[in-house]
């Protein structure tokens, strides 16, 4: 399961532990990692600028979600999953991404709601927490429902 990861390490190809199209479940999952880091900064960030601007923290969380979906269907569609689309497949892809990506964002608020309004966490940190449970949801549901193997 690990093998190839490994032997990437190995000889320090960088181009083939990031940027190579792969089948590898494991290297999938670790390019994932990245680009779910990416996507996060991106969230996260923007979730504190605007709440600080004066926006209620749930209001804020939609609106920083929807920029770290599009970094996350960008660098996924680069870094992890080799699956080619054009025109309406693509179209198609995106809807999909996106219906599975709105289903992370409800159980984010949920999990926020619950940390910030019964645990009594700070926002920030029930963000954290939730994105790393959500990290699991997305990137299986996006293996299984559209970069799977025919």
């Amino acid at each position: 399961m690990f093998d190839k990861f490994f032997e990437i390490l190995k000889k320090g190809d960088i181009k083939g532990l990031f940027l190579e199209p792969t089948e590898d479940f494991f290297l999938q999952f670790f390019r994932y990692i990245f680009v779910g880091g990416a996507s996060f900064i991106t969230d996260y960030v923007l979730l504190h600028l605007i709440t600080e601007a004066g926006i209620h923290y749930a209001l804020s969380g939609i609106i920083s979600f929807i920029a770290g979906l599009l970094v996350n269907f960008w660098l996924s569609k680069l870094l992890v999953f080799s699956k080619k689309s054009s025109g309406k497949e693509k179209t198609w892809e995106f809807t999909v991404f996106a219906i599975i990506a709105v289903c992370g964002l409800v159980i984010t608020e949920g999990l926020m709601i619950l940390f910030t309004e019964v645990f009594l966490w700070y926002y920030m940190i029930s963000k954290a927490a939730a994105a790393i449970i959500v990290l699991f949801w997305n990137f299986f549901m996006k293996k299984i429902l559209l970069y799977r193997k025919k």
